[in-house]
């Protein structure tokens, strides 16, 4: 599939970021200014949800580089807009909303298998059809103690993450943590299905 340049990525992630442009991608960072804080999900299953909220994020990024652009020749390009929780049980677990909310989340987390689920949107600017897909991963996280997570909530390294971690971040801190699918996805975007799909490489 060609996907016409550039990437105009909305998200102020800079995990996301890291992803595109280690694939050798061109990409503008656009953020949406949408709080989805104030959506709320329905009777809607978390695949279905997360999904939603990329296309209504690249919906918006693509509406203010229009609305900016003006008579102006189109900025040209893709939107490619995503998001991220994760699942345990009949949980849904998203950002953080402090630190309290995060060290609950991880202790409820550890010892146990969760599912961090994302859904992206590619939106063009110009001619041409959206693209909207979503990928899993399984996550166990093994006995972390109560020092452990605290010391890591004090940090705010949780800050902005589903879940309120950053898998090869706690990987690369030792902590007990392993993955069942690709570990891109846990980090807030596919970039197994994206290399496919994109022609970016193997998938």
């Amino acid at each position: 599939m060609i996907i016409a340049s550039p990437i105009w990525l909305g998200s102020a992630s800079p995990r996301r970021r890291q992803l595109l442009q280690e694939a050798g991608l061109d990409v503008h960072v656009s953020p949406s200014d949408l709080d989805d804080g104030r959506l709320r999900r329905g009777s809607v299953t978390p695949r279905q949800w997360v999904m939603a909220l990329a296309y209504f994020k690249a919906r918006r990024v693509a509406e203010i580089l229009t609305r900016t652009a003006g008579s102006a020749e189109s900025p040209g390009g893709t939107v490619l807009a995503a998001d991220t929780v994760c699942v345990q049980g009949e949980s849904i677990l998203g950002q953080p909303a402090d630190a309290d909310h995060a060290r609950s989340m991880l202790r409820t987390m550890r010892n146990h298998v969760h599912q961090t689920i994302t859904g992206v949107c590619l939106l063009p600017l110009g001619p041409g059809p959206r693209l909207m897909f979503v990928d899993q991963a399984e996550v166990h996280v093994g006995p972390l103690t109560d020092v452990q997570i605290d010391s890591y909530v004090d940090s705010g390294g949780w800050w902005g993450k589903a879940g309120a971690y950053n898998l090869a971040e706690r990987i690369a801190d030792g902590w007990p943590i392993q993955c069942r699918g690709d570990p891109a996805t846990v980090m807030g975007l596919p970039m197994r299905r994206l290399r496919g799909l994109m022609a970016l490489g193997e998938n």
